[in-house]
């Protein structure tokens, strides 16, 4: 009996190390000599894994040839070795509407991710000159405290009120701890504040020469993200294409400086703050600005207590 078990096991041993081809079918056919895996059927498909472009993003050291079906965009996607692919080109659809405060909220894919082609304008308006507070209410500035500006350009929101407050997080002080997945924010649900990594990665999809530093990025970036015209944009609007379908508008600032706060480059500039708080500065939070006589695009530090325009990206 033990040399049974002995040969038995030894047998088992070695044909399991033989190379083998495995066929999943319901009639017993053989599997084509091609194939390591055969799966037939009439009426059921193969189902990848899957999962949002966060989540995607999140998968560690993907090998080459790795395959998801990516709920955000929907459409397969493969890695190549060096960066996530699409299994086609998608840039410029739509990935859906949503509802959100009486309003409807389209999109666009750029590369893989979705993003919203309008400003939030979300909340409660107050005045320029009152902070906007954790109070549960969801507050906005409108540029010159007209609320018309709002129906237009989006709200202009400071960057504790965007984040919700989260984690303890304030305009002088930064998230305790900090989060380690997507910040919705002020977003609705399914959506979320875009991260700088995400603004990094949808920048450097539409130009490759964006490096993702402070100061001025890119070539021709912020031209392939702006509404085309003068119709919103102040002339020149130089070098704007739209090729994103990204619209960014000019919703310009609630500018704060030493106590101060005024409102200023409506038609002029377009101003997006990230989640993105700066390291050991934590009074100051990381921003992307578009303008009117540029065809790039800037990063900037800004003090948290300024009012900027919001976009967010379906989770």
């Amino acid at each position: 009996m033990k040399t049974f078990s002995f040969l038995t096991a030894l047998f088992l041993l070695i044909t399991s190390a033989l190379p083998a081809q495995v066929v999943i079918n319901a009639d017993n056919s053989q599997p084509d000599n091609s194939a390591m895996l055969d799966v037939k059927s009439t009426n059921q498909g193969l189902l990848p894994p899957r999962m949002t472009t966060t989540q995607m993003y999140g998968i560690i050291y993907p090998a080459a040839g790795l395959m998801v079906y990516n709920t955000t965009i929907h459409s397969i996607c493969w890695f190549s070795g060096f960066s996530w692919e699409i299994a086609s080109n998608l840039d410029g659809k739509s990935c859906g509407t949503v509802a959100y405060g009486g309003k409807i909220y389209h999109s666009v894919i750029i590369g893989n991710q979705c993003w919203m082609t309008e400003n939030l304008n979300i909340g409660t308006m107050v005045l320029i000159s009152q902070d906007q507070t954790n109070n549960a209410v969801i507050e906005k500035y409108c540029y010159d405290d007209y609320s018309g500006n709002c129906d237009v350009y989006g709200g202009l929101y400071q960057w504790a009120e965007m984040v919700q407050y989260l984690n303890g997080a304030t305009n002088t002080t930064s998230y305790n701890p900090a989060p380690t997945g997507i910040v919705q924010g002020i977003c609705p649900a399914g959506w979320h504040l875009p991260s700088e990594a995400e603004w990094c990665r949808m920048e450097r999809y539409l130009d490759a020469s964006v490096y993702c530093g402070e100061g001025m990025n890119g070539t021709d970036v912020g031209g392939k993200l702006k509404e085309t015209g003068t119709s919103h944009w102040a002339a020149p609007n130089t070098g704007a294409t739209n090729s994103s379908g990204f619209t960014a508008l000019p919703g310009g600032q609630r500018d704060y400086f030493n106590g101060s706060s005024y409102f200023s480059y409506l038609t002029i500039t377009s101003l997006f703050w990230t989640p993105t708080p700066m390291s050991g500065a934590p009074t100051y939070a990381l921003n992307r600005i578009f303008g009117n006589e540029f065809a790039v695009g800037f990063t900037a530090l800004y003090d948290k207590r300024s009012g900027f325009s919001v976009r967010c990206c379906k989770d």
